[in-house]
């Protein structure tokens, strides 16, 4: 029987992909993902890198907007098939934050989840009801028989454990009570949070902010999620962050987040 190959997925905020373009595509050199989720690409749809990204040996899908917002997909060596492009459940949405699409045998929903700051107020209320609207289509992909795998920027901070001081951030959207229990309740439908299963206890960051050198200090958040359905669960076999590509200079305020799980067969 033929061995199965371990395939990389990963999750990337890059925080302007202009401006970040020579840290995207270093990462891609030297890391080598199967598939990537990139979020904030802060780009019209025509300002998309394509040629670039192709060039660095990657099909791509995006769903660009200008100056804010923005989700792609990137596959090695092959294009992605384009499944869904934006999240239903609100034909009046016109952000774009949600693309899915099939690659290297698994489905992928990249996602960059409302920040909902200021709260309480109408940005904290559209991220409660685009949580929802997750939570209805995600319940939909957690039992398909195939690899599926929903992973991005979810701007919510799971437990006091995935900060580095809770106190400070108490009154952040990141926080609410109401953004973590719907965050739980997506795990409840059977899905695996990668990185809390991977790492157990142990603290592990996927953000810093610029603020008063605290990536330097070590003091920052797990906001990047790769949730996977319990097809792939069953084959995961690592997961980690590419600390590395945040202390670039002028980086993103995120690292790209990864796993490894065994190729479909």
């Amino acid at each position: 029987m033929a061995r199965r190959r371990r395939l990389r997925i990963a999750t990337f905020n890059v925080n302007g992909i202009k401006t970040r373009l020579p840290h995207l595509l270093a990462w891609l050199e030297k890391e080598k993902p199967d598939i990537v989720a990139l979020q904030e690409l802060k780009a019209s749809q025509d300002a998309f890198p394509e040629t670039e990204i192709r060039d660095a040996g990657y099909g791509c899908l995006w769903q660009g907007q200008r100056a804010w917002n923005g989700v792609a997909l990137l596959a090695r060596g092959q294009d992605p098939i384009e499944s869904r492009r934006g999240l239903p459940g609100d034909r009046t949405d016109d952000q774009s934050r949600y693309l899915e699409a099939a690659a290297h045998g698994v489905l992928v929903g990249g996602l960059y989840l409302p920040n909902g700051n200021p709260q309480p107020g109408p940005k904290f209320d559209y991220k409660l009801k685009w949580m929802q609207r997750l939570h209805r289509h995600a319940l939909g992909l957690v039992g398909l028989p195939h690899p599926v795998a929903l992973i991005g920027d979810f701007n919510v901070v799971p437990t006091d454990a995935d900060i580095y001081d809770p106190k400070s951030w108490r009154r952040d959207a990141l926080l609410q009570p109401e953004a973590r229990e719907a965050y739980a309740d997506l795990l409840a439908q059977g899905w695996t949070d990668s990185l809390r299963h991977v790492y157990g206890e142990q603290t592990i960051y996927t953000f810093w902010d610029y603020f008063r050198q605290h990536y330097e200090r070590d003091r920052g958040l797990r906001i990047d999620h790769l949730l996977l359905n319990p097809v792939l669960a069953e084959g995961l076999k690592d997961a980690g962050v590419d600390r590395w590509v945040r202390g670039l200079e002028k980086a993103s305020d995120h690292a790209p987040t990864w796993i490894e799980a065994l190729a479909p067969q």
